[in-house]
């Protein structure tokens, strides 16, 4: 039975070994496509795997678990195993991630008065019951079990959140308690206020350290952290940042591959290291997080290919091979193959078949909620996804002044099927005019959660709460008997074409095509405005046209030989009579000034 310990170096039976490791998220990859990551991270001569494990993908509502399809971490690290792989698991409660919520799921924000990431009574009950769940799958994949996993991270750079050590044992000893016997690390900023408030060296909890660049500086502050705390352990990046992810409305963040292979050289003549990300994928669905700069959202794009060494398709970049070139003058002994490279398809014009607004089908589509006052989406047990209120209101006057009162994130007004006003999180709030033409107006509101905040200060309870959180003022009163529809819309499969279609409303549009061979694509969306796309009834992700991406990347595992279906949904009243896909992405120039990008 192979062993791994921590003692002045990593041993692994007993002789020294240094991690090669590189972050694959099997949540951001179709399953499909596991191998021709996890293959490419061997033949770059790597020895190691890592990932995140969101909670909130697992536990998607209290109590219902999911681990099959691309939830199978089990088949993700059996895979990685048979490549002759090993695994660094990261299943803390919490993982950034540019990830919806970090992780966490949405139900929490149910809890009244949760405290997230902290000894709250409330919130470890909800991790212990989750952990009982999910450790005990991840319990024979132990190096000690016969399996490939090397080491367990106890939580997430939370030196950059809080400090409350009776929190982090707390994780500790559940995992423990769960047959989980390490080793057990913390990943931190690599200085002195991170590395005390979020670690718990006094635990045997290996210390390693997150950056991008300046080994020997950081490596530096972590050798006296470490001996500041008489510990003598090897020096490890668990998460080098080989690139940057992306935000809407932003350019894409580059990173030159020959300086990012000499930063690597550096970090790796010290110790060991994880690249982050090594394959970065793509977020899915509604499931991209949201960051913030000073007090305003800015949510992330779909795309999460990180300028990594693979790109978003799985495919070896000129990062790939200067990473390659660089270990191979420095570690001659390591065994390097050619990478794998999957090919792509294209397919001009294909017609839109058919159409129908949002207002329409909405009532084929979900079973509406009644409220004197408008729910959230957490109070109808919604994660992710649009959230449309309507209500009757009695016209008092030639114009009628509207607000939405303290709302999150996008919002839609309608007056009796035509659009007044687009608001955005710091928008929310201001007057919506309004000139009715008879005397009851058909107010509909369009919510769109448009991602959760992974990280800082506004990762709390109460401010990620989605949809009208408090109500809706006409002058000088609060309008009461809200009609909801909770549109998670997580596939299409209940979308009723049959329906009218309406000018300038939100709506669905149907394209279908036949294909003789199935290759990864890209459809072209730079003609469309804003929304999301499905692929034979799967969501495959958000696009909109501020860019910086103009399309949406499909895997070949979730198209078929023969008819296949696209539905795109678009909020702003802009679609195409055709759409094309493409072999390759497309962007949208952005510019923007250094101190806008900070």
């Amino acid at each position: 039975m192979t062993t791994f310990e921590i003692q002045e170096e990593f041993l692994l039976d007993g002789k020294p070994f240094k991690i090669l490791s590189g972050a694959i998220h099997y949540f951001r990859i179709h399953p499909d496509d596991w191998y021709h990551s996890l293959y490419n991270l061997k033949a770059l001569g790597f020895n190691t795997v890592e990932t995140y494990i969101p909670w909130n993908i697992h536990e998607p509502q209290k109590g219902q678990f999911n681990f099959e399809g691309i939830c199978s971490i089990e088949n993700f690290l059996k895979t990685a195993q048979d490549l002759g792989l090993y695994a660094i698991v990261r299943p803390s409660p919490y993982i950034c991630a540019e990830w919806e919520f970090g992780g966490l799921p949405a139900w929490l924000l149910n809890e009244p008065r949760i405290r997230l990431r902290s000894s709250d009574p409330s919130f470890l009950k909800h991790v212990a019951d989750y952990y009982e769940v999910l450790l005990e799958r991840l319990r024979p994949y132990q190096l000690s079990q016969g399996g490939n996993i090397l080491m367990f991270q106890i939580e997430n750079e939370y030196g950059s959140y809080g400090e409350d050590k009776e929190y982090l044992s707390s994780i500790k000893s559940l995992m423990e308690k769960s047959g989980i016997t390490g080793p057990f690390f913390t990943s931190d900023g690599a200085w002195p206020a991170t590395l005390r408030a979020g670690t718990i060296p006094e635990e045997d909890c290996l210390v390693t350290g997150n950056f991008g660049s300046k080994a020997s500086e950081n490596f530096a502050a972590m050798q006296k952290f470490m001996t500041d705390h008489q510990k003598k352990w090897p020096l490890m990046c668990m998460e080098f940042w080989n690139g940057w992810f992306n935000r809407w409305n932003e350019p894409i963040i580059r990173r030159d591959p020959r300086e990012t292979a000499e930063e690597i050289k550096a970090v790796l003549q010290l110790g060991s290291i994880n690249l982050y990300m090594f394959h970065g994928g793509t977020n899915f669905g509604f499931m991209n997080g949201c960051s913030v700069r000073g007090t305003t959202d800015l949510p992330q794009i779909t795309s999460y290919d990180y300028d990594a060494p693979l790109d978003e398709q799985g495919n070896p970049t000129n990062k790939y091979f200067a990473i390659k070139d660089m270990l191979h003058e420095q570690f001659p002994e390591l065994e390097q193959r050619e990478p794998l490279i999957k090919s792509s398809i294209e397919l001009k014009d294909i017609p839109l078949k058919n159409k129908v607004s949002l207002f329409s089908t909405v009532d084929q589509l979900v079973t509406p909620i009644h409220a004197k006052y408008p729910l959230t989406m957490e109070q109808l047990h919604q994660n992710t996804g649009y959230l449309l209120y309507q209500t009757l209101h009695t016209v008092d006057d030639v114009t009628e002044n509207y607000r939405i009162i303290d709302a999150s994130d996008r919002v839609q007004f309608y007056a009796d099927g035509e659009l007044i006003s687009t608001q955005y999180h710091d928008e929310v709030g201001e007057t919506i005019t309004v000139n009715p033409t008879s005397n009851q107006s058909k107010i509909a509101i369009l919510v769109e959660n448009m991602g959760r905040v992974n990280y800082g200060a506004k990762l709390t309870a109460d401010s990620q709460r989605k949809g009208i959180r408090t109500g809706v003022m006409c002058d000088i009163h609060f309008l009461t008997e809200w009609i909801h529809y909770p549109l998670a819309l997580e596939t299409s499969e209940k979308i009723d074409f049959s329906g009218d279609w309406v000018e300038k409303q939100p709506s669905f549009y149907q394209y279908q095509f036949t294909l003789e061979e199935v290759e990864d694509t890209f459809i072209d969306l730079s003609q469309f405005g804003k929304g999301c796309v499905f692929v034979n009834q799967q969501n495959i992700g958000r696009f909109w046209a501020v860019g910086p991406t103009l399309s949406l990347y499909i895997p070949k595992g979730l198209l078929k030989r023969g008819q296949n279906e696209l539905i795109i949904f678009e909020t702003e009243g802009v679609y195409q009579a055709s759409i094309s896909l493409t072999k390759q992405p497309v962007f949208k120039q952005i510019q923007i000034n250094e101190e806008e990008q900070k």
